[in-house]
């Protein structure tokens, strides 16, 4: 019998502060060097312009053997669909039977905004009060619930989408939601300027910013496009910006991000200043000066996938949530 969960099972099982607990431990777990975490397999449909992704990950101190497969098809806002869908197969690890298929999408989400908030906590100053955030799809509500719960000063949030109607609904769904002042902004340059953290979560394939706007001491956490093809941030930005990644190996091949400027000779691998789990863990200080500019540089790891999943599934259990079925 596998449990199957649906979005409407996992949003009930799961908190955005739990989520970031969870990888935040999961983190800490792969720097003790007790996760296995293989690069992720990467198909283009190109007629269709989508990608499919296949990550999986063993956590052997959080028991939690998991496979998600997440798909991402740009064209799907034309639709009204979202841009990443997702489902998770979690196995036993002690003897490999399934436990649980659960919606993915969701859980992705939750489990990214968590990952940048994990990054913020130990690479933006603590008393910052504005947000600015570019792009308000799917991947901007998660990013923006996850530094609430780890920004405590936070007092203002400024929004901006090349569709305005969605950056305005999504400013008065989220002031109602959190009681925070959340501006609609006309240009990015107004939603960059002044803002103490950036975040871009965008599908855009070209820079949408200029590193001149960008005040010292901010912290930016990139989650957008997916591709050694496309970037959101400009060299500018990539230059001055002490990088953190969550995969050196995973950035430097699937985000234009840096692969762009590591191709023009703008920056070099000795650029990134480290991978997530090394601050997590100790080995290396996160921000150490007011005045420096931090870079969250995210793809994304199926490590954080597989440690919230449990969570979700063990949670479940306890509580009788979910259906029983036969493969």
């Amino acid at each position: 019998m596998v449990l199957f969960l649906s979005r409407g099972d996992v949003e009930s099982l799961v908190t955005m502060k739990e989520a970031i607990r969870a990888v935040e431990a999961a983190f800490l777990e792969q720097h003790e060097g007790k996760v296995a975490c293989p690069k992720r397999s990467i198909i283009s449909i190109e007629e269709h312009e989508g990608f499919a992704y296949y990550m999986p990950a063993y956590l052997s101190k959080t028991e939690s053997l998991a496979i998600k497969i997440v798909t991402q098809f740009e064209r799907n806002l034309k639709q009204g669909l979202p841009t990443i869908l997702a489902s998770i197969l979690l196995n036993d690890p002690e003897n490999g039977r399934p436990l649980a298929l659960m919606d993915g999408t969701y859980l992705t989400a939750t489990r990214t905004g968590a990952a940048s908030a994990v990054a913020t906590k130990y690479l933006a100053r603590k008393s910052s009060q504005v947000i600015g955030v570019l792009g308000t799809g799917g991947q901007a509500i998660a990013q923006v619930r996850g530094l609430r719960e780890v920004l405590k000063n936070l007092t203002r949030i400024k929004v901006y989408d090349i569709l305005p109607k969605r950056a305005g609904e999504f400013a008065d769904s989220i002031s109602r939601e959190l009681s925070l002042n959340v501006e609609a902004v006309e240009t990015s340059r107004q939603c960059v300027e002044n803002s103490d953290i950036i975040v871009l979560a965008t599908t855009s394939r070209v820079p949408v910013l200029d590193g001149d706007w960008i005040s010292a001491g901010t912290h930016i956490n990139s989650i957008g496009v997916v591709g050694p093809e496309g970037r959101e941030l400009d060299d500018k930005t990539i230059k001055k910006a002490k990088i953190v990644v969550d995969t050196l190996e995973g950035a430097v091949a699937e985000t234009g991000d840096l692969a762009i400027p590591m191709k023009n000779g703008i920056i070099s691998k000795d650029n990134i200043y480290a991978e997530l789990h090394e601050i997590v863990g100790g080995e290396k200080p996160g921000r150490t000066s007011q005045t420096e500019t931090t870079c969250w540089k995210a793809v994304g790891l199926a490590l954080e996938d597989a440690a919230v999943a449990k969570m979700v599934y063990d949670r479940a259990k306890e509580e009788g949530i979910g259906k029983q079925m036969e493969i």
